[in-house]
């Protein structure tokens, strides 16, 4: 008994010490987000660029947030960093209008016509672009539980109409599994990568000394195919390839990124629930 009068007391005290290093370091990491929106209201691009980057190397990832990165890059003339960064968001908050008219205003000042190519996939499932990993996911487990409630109810109440809702339950739920599944591989499978250097020469192979085949520029889209000794092997929808220096080329997909690891688990890390940081980001025309 007096084991257990004394360790209420220091279990609280240990739940309120973790609580308070925990508040301590959100308001830290709010007061850096909102020093980088003052830095992009003032003009002061590249402190703005530095703040949100330090944000999300610490974990704090958002769409909103990699939006924001997008516009300060672009302020700054940097079109490869601007649309790597809307690209990362657009994984995140693909219906934003303000985010979708920004990626198109961006891709119009590339030097680089290269069109851009649906796959079977997409064609089909054409509504995959529409949602995040995180809401397909939560949408195919609530047609889970409807499902089995469904089916429940009807192994003890055996009313006719009771069929049609079953069946219909049962395609969407259906489509839905199958559209997780496949934007889950989407996902975790994409290869696309940015070009963020102004101009690189695409190269007949892994050597400085080999046969330029084109060049490509800030911006442009590619597929990563493999790497090699500080190069990369890259092709475009067209079926160009050839290989180009690693770091002149940024891939989409973060690796570790502890956000899609929050969208596969529901976790609400990771700024998941933003406004409990406060976040605002900058306009649809911010750009313009």
């Amino acid at each position: 008994m007096r084991r257990f009068i004394w360790l209420a007391p220091m279990t609280l005290l240990a739940l309120l010490l973790v609580a308070g290093s925990i508040g301590a370091e959100n308001q830290q990491w709010e007061e850096l987000f909102f020093r980088a929106n003052e830095a992009y209201q003032e003009a002061r691009f590249q402190e703005a660029v530095d703040g949100y980057s330090q944000l999300i190397r610490s974990g704090h990832e958002s769409g909103h947030l990699f939006y924001n990165l997008g516009n300060a890059y672009f302020r700054l003339n940097e079109l490869g960093w601007a649309i790597l960064n809307y690209e990362r968001a657009r994984l995140l908050i693909p219906r934003d209008a303000d985010l979708n008219f920004n990626v198109r205003y961006a891709r119009d000042q590339m030097q680089d016509a290269v069109a851009e190519t649906q796959g079977l996939m997409n064609t089909t499932f054409f509504w995959l672009d529409t949602f995040n990993l995180y809401e397909l996911f939560w949408g195919f487990a609530v047609l889970n539980v409807v499902f089995w409630a469904i089916l429940v109810t009807r192994l003890f109440v055996r009313p006719d109409w009771i069929f049609y809702p079953l069946l219909i339950v049962l395609i969407v739920w259906f489509i839905a599994g199958l559209s997780f599944g496949l934007k889950w591989y989407q996902v975790y499978t994409d290869e696309r990568a940015v070009i963020v250097q102004e101009e690189i020469s695409v190269l007949a192979g892994p050597d400085i000394n080999d046969t330029v085949l084109f060049k490509l520029h800030a911006g442009t889209e590619v597929c990563q195919e493999r790497s090699e000794d500080g190069w990369s092997l890259v092709s475009l929808p067209d079926k160009k390839r050839g290989w180009v220096k690693k770091e002149a080329i940024e891939p989409i997909k973060r690796a570790h990124s502890p956000l899609l690891a929050a969208q596969a688990t529901g976790n609400a890390l990771a700024f998941a629930d933003e406004s409990s940081f406060g976040m605002r980001r900058h306009g649809g025309m911010a750009i313009l």
